[in-house]
């Protein structure tokens, strides 16, 4: 394996347990919370605070035992997801990718690309996706090629919404595989992904993000212009969807994760505001948490906030389960799980950043205190992956028992 990019970090202590790990993702979060309005508002991205997750352990959280991490549950992960979603949305969403590829890396590398990807996630290295591309093609159509040069490959082609990417000390790049005939590349197309060192020859990230939420992810392009990568930084992906597995139950568990945390923190920021509301005057009440209209506004979205953890939980539970006895069975029950708390955390994301307001009164929405930032981080993460295909699915399988397709959004 090559050594380029190879991180100069000093390696700290692994985490212990899963126990420190959720004790240290509750700490960031409370970190991460500090300044996250300002950051939002200013477009400050969070580079220090990137640095200490970087150097909290916690991206280590999934290496497997034997290359020397904690391999905790999915169930886990998916709490200390949401913890740091709960402080900062923005930077809940810049480690997805990294866990989500780690988990390709784990089906499909092999010893020699295990232990060296691993070894780099123990010192602390950030993987960040390059995957997505801007149409009119299709969203399963990579125009990205990976074309064989020799015994190794050149990678040509550009990414968008590479979350991440900026604060990356590696790639990961999604690109299909090329004979170099000038074929045009098909959803069928078989594909593989690179891991490219973030400061390789070729690699430009652009900060181009312009999104109105989820502002400070750097979710922007990437371009690759005739980047060498060599064989053994190259995985097949296409295969992991030929059988059974919980890849995309995974990916999708951690947006869920995500939703869940922007839901809890928008509801902490209504009990927040409402202390400080004037009670409408027909209430005949000395303070806003007692106005009967305003204490039904707050129940009604603790069970619709607490029903998407519930959920959230029951999910990852799931996909842990079918993990450990793998069947198409228990894959597709656990996809459909994650499926129907993907819906729920969406749904508890909108209505509590949107609800919030009602909470607050006026004054909550004055540009000062910057509380749209909750809905506008819903909204846009929301658009992820549409939860109305998920609903679809779920409404097949608990009629007809219809197992659902295997891709990365199921």
């Amino acid at each position: 394996m090559t050594d380029l990019a190879r991180i100069t970090r000093i390696r700290s202590a692994p985490l212990p347990s899963a126990a420190a790990a959720v004790s240290a993702a509750a700490r960031l979060s409370r970190s991460f919370a500090e300044g996250a309005a300002a950051r939002d508002a200013h477009r400050r991205l969070p580079h220090e605070q990137v640095g200490a997750l970087k150097d909290s352990g916690l991206l280590a959280l999934t290496v497997p035992v034997e290359h020397g991490g904690l391999d905790v549950p999915v169930a886990v992960l998916a709490e200390v997801i949401s913890l740091l979603a709960h402080g900062d949305p923005s930077i809940g969403q810049i480690p997805h990718s990294h866990f989500t590829f780690l988990e390709a890396l784990r089906l499909q590398g092999t010893a020699a690309q295990q232990a060296y990807f691993f070894g780099l996630v123990l010192d602390g290295a950030l993987f960040a996706n390059a995957q997505s591309e801007r149409g009119p093609h299709p969203i399963d159509v990579d125009t990205t090629t990976l074309t064989a040069s020799g015994i190794d490959f050149v990678l040509r082609g550009r990414k968008y919404y590479s979350t991440g990417a900026l604060f990356a000390d590696w790639l990961v790049v999604r690109a299909t595989l090329s004979d170099g005939s000038g074929q045009v590349p098909t959803a069928a197309s078989p594909k593989a992904v690179a891991f490219v060192p973030r400061a390789a020859p070729g690699v430009e990230v652009v900060d181009d993000w312009d999104g109105m939420g989820q502002r400070t992810t750097a979710s922007g392009t990437v371009t690759l212009d005739d980047v060498a990568v060599p064989a053994e930084h190259v995985i097949a992906y296409s295969p992991i969807f030929t059988r059974p597995t919980v890849y995309g139950a995974r990916a999708q568990l951690l947006h869920a994760a995500i939703d869940v945390g922007i839901a809890t923190a928008a509801l902490d920021e209504g009990v927040r505001q409402v202390a400080k509301a004037r009670p409408h005057f027909e209430a005949s009440v000395s303070s806003a948490v007692e106005d009967p209209t305003l204490v039904q506004v707050a129940g009604e979205l603790t069970v619709t906030v607490r029903g998407a953890q519930a959920l959230l939980a029951d999910a990852a539970r799931q996909v842990d389960a079918a993990r450990a006895d793998l069947t198409e069975d228990s894959a597709a029950a656990a996809s459909i799980a994650v499926a129907i708390a993907k819906v729920s955390a969406a749904r508890a994301a909108v209505e509590a950043s949107s609800a919030l307001f009602e909470l607050g009164g006026t004054r909550s929405a004055s540009a000062t205190g910057n509380l749209s930032r909750y809905w506008r981080d819903a909204r846009t993460h929301t658009l992820h992956d549409a939860t109305r295909w998920k609903i679809r699915h779920i409404g097949n399988y608990t009629l007809s028992g219809t197992k659902p397709p295997r891709h990365g959004q199921l």
